[in-house]
């Protein structure tokens, strides 16, 4: 490992950023990038991959999702930058094109989960209240959807961790919604507990795996937190507390609905619908105004992709910024001080994935992407227990990298996930633009531009730290 392939930042260049999030507001952060599209799209497409006892699958991926975040939590301790897995990946391996993948890996999974969100806002929530519409529509809908979003991206959002807060609350009081309706079902006999326990045909544990593979899209976010490191009150001893808590709470929240999804609401209805927590509502609650309930999912869903589009723009600008993809991608507009370009870029793509995948596949794409950044920094805190520190940061029991880099690995490998092809196809397409814009760089601006320095990725003209997402 190379001590010198990250450019440490000058003395006095600039202010360091101030610490004002505690314990609290970090929760808040953790559960609220958590939350969203995935569990109000999804949980209907997990059910019908694995049966009644989908939950498990929900909650299989809530165990992968710790495995991962004990290695998040030492990095982040012994390297408090906001810049998260490139950060680790480099200092560990010391290899510029990889670095550069990772940043760019992560990229395309916001353009996938921003696509996954746009055909959900299409979808059975809005419906709800405009009337139903056709599948083309839909894509329609979700196109524009974009576009109005691509125009927020561009005027640029200022949004402060507080209001992040209520953002989140929003959020959650549509699941505790759910989970409320489900306790009453059940007092009512409306559920079946029974039916939160079948399977469909085939080997129950490929199923449970298959699922899990899907399922781990409700749980990605967790890992941004990490951006927020420069501005959390002494986050060695912060961040294990609020990101373990709020994992667990995520986790118990997500398995609790989908158990309620699969008791309640027919396994052919529920696996049908692009808005399946709308159908537990329908059968739990008669006189609930479903238009309520669809509003709160919309606003999950939007915010989601706002805030995955905002995160896949900032990324092309930086990299764009530091010459090791056309320096053109980091043009930014005079005016309004956002990285004009790279917000076309990046929504055009997203577009390209909003017209030519379904939910499942662009979900699936997310957390394939994800789980194979995931196993290289389970990797990377192993290698990187040979470079101590000389202050406090917390330690991941051995074990736990280890089997995250074991569960990933397996979430990834075709044929063992369950994943088709299809998920492959859309990663390696968005992975294959990179590395031409890579390639394109280095051929005509030679070997200097392929260096990459991670701690730069996250500075942009105007996007506050909590919206790198």
């Amino acid at each position: 490992m190379s001590e010198s392939v990250t450019a440490p930042s000058q003395p006095g260049s600039q202010p360091e950023l101030k610490r004002v999030i505690g314990p609290k507001l970090l929760l808040f952060f953790v559960v609220g990038d958590i939350l969203g599209t995935g569990i109000y799209a999804l949980t209907g497409t997990v059910a019908g991959k694995v049966g009644g006892a989908a939950w498990l699958s929900f909650g299989l991926a809530f165990i992968v999702a710790l495995f991962t975040a004990t290695s998040y939590l030492e990095l982040v301790g012994k390297y408090p930058k906001a810049a998260g897995a490139a950060l680790y990946t480099h200092k560990a391996f010391g290899i510029h094109l990889l670095t550069f993948m990772v940043a760019f890996t992560v990229m395309s999974s916001g353009l996938t989960s921003a696509a996954a969100a746009s055909r959900a806002f299409g979808g059975t929530y809005l419906q709800e209240l405009v009337g139903e519409f056709s599948n083309g529509t839909t894509i329609l809908v979700a196109i524009a959807f974009l576009a109005v979003l691509a125009g927020i991206n561009f005027r640029g959002v200022a949004e402060s961790v507080y209001l992040n807060v209520i953002l989140t609350c929003v959020e959650l009081s549509g699941l505790l919604i759910i989970i409320v309706l489900g306790f009453m079902a059940f007092g009512e006999g409306v559920a079946d507990a029974s039916r939160a326990f079948e399977f469909n045909e085939g080997n129950t544990f490929n199923l449970v795996i298959g699922g899990a593979a899907l399922a781990f899209f409700a749980m990605v976010g967790f890992e941004d937190s990490v951006n927020m490191a420069e501005e959390t009150n002494d986050p060695p001893r912060t961040f294990p507390r609020a990101l373990f808590a709020g994992i667990l709470i995520t986790g118990v929240i997500y398995m609790l609905v989908a158990f309620f999804a699969t008791a309640i609401v027919p396994l052919n209805v529920l696996g049908e619908s692009t808005g399946p927590l709308l159908e537990i509502v329908k059968i739990a609650a008669v006189g609930f105004p479903l238009w309520l309930f669809a509003l709160i999912a919309l606003f999950a869903v939007t915010n989601s992709a706002l805030i995955n589009l905002m995160m896949a723009s900032r990324l092309i600008y930086g990299m764009a910024n530091q010459k090791v993809i056309p320096r053109w991608l980091g043009n930014v507009h005079p005016f309004r001080r956002t990285p004009w370009v790279a917000i076309i870029f990046t929504t055009l793509l997203a577009m390209g994935l909003t017209t030519s995948s379904q939910i499942s596949v662009l979900g699936g794409t997310t957390a394939l992407l994800l789980l194979a950044v995931f196993a290289i920094v389970n990797g990377a805190v192993l290698i990187l227990r040979r470079d101590p520190v000389s202050h406090y940061h917390f330690k991941a029991p051995t074990v736990f990298p280890i089997l995250g880099i074991i569960c990933c690995v397996y979430l990834v490998i075709p044929g063992l996930s369950g994943r088709p092809a299809i998920q492959y196809i859309v990663a390696g397409v968005l992975l294959g633009i990179g590395l031409i814009l890579w390639l394109v760089t280095w051929i005509f601006h030679g070997r200097k531009t392929s260096t990459i320095d991670p701690t730069q990725l996250s500075e942009e003209p105007e996007l506050p730290p909590e919206m790198r997402r």
